[in-house]
Parts: structure tokens; sequence; C-alpha cells
């Protein structure tokens, strides 16, 4: 228990610091970009780390979600759109279903899940992110095809496609666990 009231502590301060030094711009996006990653990533295959690039965390958003875990772009429908639409260029709907209930491949609505840390939007986000032992493959940009870093899904693009696929459950992910 001291570790995390620690830890949060350690990231409350470095965050404010942050916001004193850089007036202009989000206090929570100035606080990750200065500080570096406030949450860990670990595969969902294994449980082992999960090393993605900062810099792919270029947008207010995506270095909100790096710094707390929790996806901003929930409940937003310009995002909730863009998700659709990416969920489609991806053909996720090929496995998991034009509205995400499931086909091949298992829903993604919820409540339950194949990875019970999908409830959370980084759980979702990691599986995602870098695949399962299931079947699917990985999506993150220089993931999904390494003989080219830039092909794959962004941060920013994959928080949006989580938020259309929370607007379709009970759960939004960012929920405490």
């Amino acid at each position: 228990m001291n570790t995390k009231l620690g830890l949060g502590m350690l990231v409350l301060i470095t965050g404010l610091t942050a916001c004193n030094k850089n007036e202009s711009g989000s206090g929570e996006a100035a606080s990750a970009a200065a500080s570096g990653p406030a949450i860990k990533f670990v595969k969902t295959q294994d449980g082992s780390a999960l090393d993605i690039k900062p810099e792919l965390f270029d947008t207010p958003e995506a270095k909100e979600f790096l710094a707390s875990g929790k996806n901003p772009y929930i409940g937003k429908e310009d995002a909730i759109k863009a998700g659709k639409k990416i969920f489609q260029l991806y053909s996720c709907t090929q496995c998991h279903g034009p509205e995400a209930g499931g086909q091949v491949g298992p829903a993604l609505t919820g409540p339950n899940y194949n990875y019970a840390k999908d409830a959370t939007n980084k759980g979702m986000f990691e599986t995602v992110w870098n695949g399962t032992n299931g079947g699917m493959g990985a999506k993150g940009k220089g993931l999904m095809d390494p003989s080219d870093p830039n092909n794959g899904i962004s941060p920013d693009e994959l928080l949006k496609v989580i938020a259309w696929v929370r607007s379709h459950g009970s759960l939004t992910g960012n929920e405490d666990s």
C-alpha cells in the first residue's frame, strides 16, 4: 500500500512540476512527456514487459492515456465515429463482427472477456497492440508488419477504436479496478 501511495505522490509531484514549467501546454500531457510513461505495459501472451516507444504517443489524448491508463476518448462522439472507421479499415469486423459482438473471434463488448484484463482500457490496449495467444496478431505500429515500422495502428487510433468498442457495452474501461 505504501508503494502505491509513494508512486502516486511521485507522479503527482512530477505532474505539478511539469505544469509549472510549461504553462501553455496540457498539464497531463506535459507530465507524460516530461516524466516518461507512468504506466507499464505487459504482453497479453505471457505478462512480460511490453515496450512501446513513448514518441508514438503523439497526441494530448494518447499522452494522457500513457500517464493514467484512462482513455480520454470514452463517450466522445467524434472519436467513436473515427474508431468505427478504423475498426473496419483494419478488418477487425472479419473476426469480431460488425458491432464487435463476436463472430469467429470473441465479443469485445463485455462484460465477459477472453482475457479478464480487457475490462480495462489499458488491458484492451495491450491485447490489441501486441496480439494474443489465441490467434490475433499484433496490430501496433511496427509490430503488425515488422518489415515496415510505420505499418500498423497508432496509439491514438487504437484509443478511438477502444472508445467505439466501449460504446457497445456496459463498461467504459476507465473504471477503477
